[in-house]
Parts: structure tokens; C-alpha cells; sequence
């Protein structure tokens, strides 16, 4: 029997051994139990792979860590970098009531940058009937003229998505 051969069956005895000790069913209910330098425990692809490239060093661990100690702890995991569950707190949600109000607020003061921010947007129809009904009865609102042409050019752009979305595809 060749030497790799030999320390494959003794570690596989190992093994063995410490699941029946951590009341364990499979191999990689021993990771929970070896802690690594980089913190938290061994992942079990590192344990697969100690197995088969490093299997005295395994074998070593697997003894430190929950054959020769009485009652083997399971190590704390690795702290993970939050990911993207975390809520904005920057941004603030406001109701309809509120923003009407906030809306007349503005209008009190005039201050057309607040007005044209917080009032709702209209549509390229909209903007075009309203300017023609202006017309008619000769009043120059310019407002509406900018709400049309913010509405022609978010028009614009949304094709230009579209567009350059389709000749992505092709």
C-alpha cells in the first residue's frame, strides 16, 4: 500500500471520528468547529481541498481543534460586509398631503425652482393642449413652455434608450 494511500485512510479514520464526536451526519459539519487565521471557520471547499492536497495538516487540525479537546466549540462565523438590504436614511418619503403642501408653500413664496421640482409632471399631450389653449387666449406662460420641453426631452431620451436598447440586441 503506497504511503498517500496510508495517510488518506488514517485521515479518513480521523474524520470519522470527529463527526461521531461533534454528533455530526457529513465531513462539512466539522468546518463549523476549525477556525481559520483569517477569522471565522473553514469554509467546507477549503476542507475538501485540505483533504486531498494537504491531509496531514487536515488530519493535525481536526485533532487540535475537536479530537483532543473535551468539548470541541463551534467558532463564531467571519463578519460579512452588509449588502445592498440596507435602507437609504438620506432620502425622505413624502406623502401626497405633503407634498401639496410643500407645493403651496412654494407657491406662497414664489420660488419657481421649488414649484417646477415638486409639481407633478405632465405629459407631452398635456403640455401640448395646454400651450395651445394658452395661445388662444393670448397668455405666455412660462412655466408650461418649460414643462413642454422637459417633456419633449424626457420623450427624446427614453427613445434614444429604447432605440440604442434594440440596436444592442441586433
Amino acid at each position: 500500500m503506497s504511503n498517500k494511500q496510508k495517510k488518506l485512510e488514517d485521515l479518513e479514520g480521523i474524520i470519522s471520528k470527529a463527526i461521531k464526536k461533534v454528533r455530526g451526519t457529513k465531513e462539512n459539519d466539522l468546518c463549523k468547529y476549525i477556525p481559520m487565521t483569517t477569522g471565522g471557520y473553514m469554509h467546507h471547499f477549503t476542507l475538501k481541498k485540505m483533504k486531498t492536497k494537504q491531509p496531514d495538516e487536515l488530519g493535525s487540525l481536526i485533532e487540535k481543534f475537536i479530537l483532543r479537546v473535551d468539548r470541541p466549540l463551534a467558532v463564531a462565523p467571519k463578519s460579512r460586509a452588509a449588502r445592498g438590504s440596507r435602507k437609504r436614511r438620506d432620502n425622505v418619503n413624502f406623502t401626497k398631503m405633503q407634498l401639496d403642501r410643500l407645493l403651496n408653500m412654494a407657491r406662497l413664496t414664489g420660488d419657481k425652482e421649488m414649484i417646477s421640482l415638486l409639481s407633478p409632471k405632465k405629459s407631452l399631450a398635456t403640455c401640448k393642449r395646454e400651450l395651445i389653449q394658452a395661445l388662444r387666449h393670448n397668455i405666455v406662460d412660462h412655466e408650461l413652455w418649460n414643462a413642454y420641453v422637459e417633456a419633449v426631452n424626457s420623450q427624446s431620451a427614453n427613445l434614444t434608450a429604447n432605440l440604442e436598447s434594440l440596436l444592442a440586441d441586433n
